[in-house]
């Protein structure tokens, strides 16, 4: 495979906020001399600070057949990743197509572990889990080169996003993660993991990666990792999914989304996120940051003021 160097490498949700994992492939493959092509869905700020970092910038939908024609032709390469939606498969479905249409050499598939404990009798109560699952199966049926890629749960979502504001104003990690353990990943080790891929992705067609963080343990274990990295003392506080779902619910978000994340909380009390792997340091031979590392690198969102 040796096209990769004349031709974009496509990466969609390029602009993307929650993770920004595919901001940070555009950054790593630019670094290794590769050209890209970055799908944004609006011309924005994010957009423009692709443009900066080098990047070929291409407004529109993964919903829209027109649109991924253009961010698809005259690229080998691609980077499919979404934000949660319910037209995941729709937009999975015309990423296969198409790129069947041109030819492409490799698609890297975002998914998530959850995929690797369902099958055909057994998804969850999840819808955004079918979806994963059912796209795993279109892009096998599509015959098409694929690798796939699962990490576990993210620690921009539960401990950025949904953690930050209890951490900041009361010194509390307030989730409904019960007593179980726990192993989440940063956005930015499964950023490396993929433009190691797309750098090189020969090795890799066929192949399915978890990936994980360094450790898996419960969230009181977690919260002792919050006040060594913050200098103040953190604790966590287990909190019912019900109520935590409806005050999500009046911060305006989706439903489909609410659904996923109420899922998820459950599925962590059960201990289903209690996985390990060693797939992210086999890959890049670097370990994945811990969750001290990451709350020092986003200081500013857990402190008052």
């Amino acid at each position: 495979m040796s096209t990769s160097n004349e031709s974009p490498i496509l990466v969609t949700g390029a602009a993307g906020d929650i993770g920004a994992i595919g901001r940070n492939v555009v950054a790593m493959l630019i670094a290794k001399g590769h050209k890209v092509r970055a799908l944004v869905r609006r011309e924005d700020e994010r957009a423009e600070a692709l443009r900066q970092l080098g990047a070929e910038v291409v407004v529109g939908d993964l919903t829209d057949l027109q649109s991924v024609h253009r961010a698809v032709e005259g690229c080998k390469r691609i980077y499919f990743g979404m934000s949660i939606s319910a037209a995941y498969l729709e937009a999975t479905a015309n990423v296969a197509a198409v790129a069947r249409h041109y030819g492409v050499e490799v698609i890297v598939n975002m998914s998530q572990m959850t995929v690797s404990q369902m099958g055909i009798n057994d998804t969850t109560d999840s819808p955004q889990h079918k979806l994963h699952w059912l796209a795993e199966q279109v892009l096998a049926w599509s015959g098409l080169p694929v690798v796939n890629v699962r990490p576990t749960v993210f620690l921009e979502g539960f401990f950025l996003r949904l953690g930050a504001m209890g951490v900041r104003d009361n010194d509390e990690l307030a989730l409904p993660l019960g007593d179980a353990k726990t192993s989440p990943i940063a956005a930015y080790d499964v950023a490396r993991v993929v433009a190691t891929i797309l750098d090189n992705p020969a090795p890799h067609i066929g192949q399915i990666y978890n990936l994980t963080g360094p450790e898996s343990v419960d969230v009181e274990r977690h919260a002792r990792a919050f006040s060594e990295a913050l200098g103040r003392t953190i604790r966590y506080r287990d909190v019912p999914v019900e109520p935590w779902s409806e005050k999500l619910k009046e911060f305006g978000v989706p439903q489909h989304l609410l659904n996923h994340l109420a899922v998820m909380a459950r599925l962590h009390t059960q201990g289903r996120y209690d996985r390990i792997t060693d797939d992210v340091f086999k890959l890049t031979g670097q370990e994945p940051m811990g969750t001290a590392e990451f709350v020092k690198r986003h200081v500013a969102a857990f402190t008052p003021g």
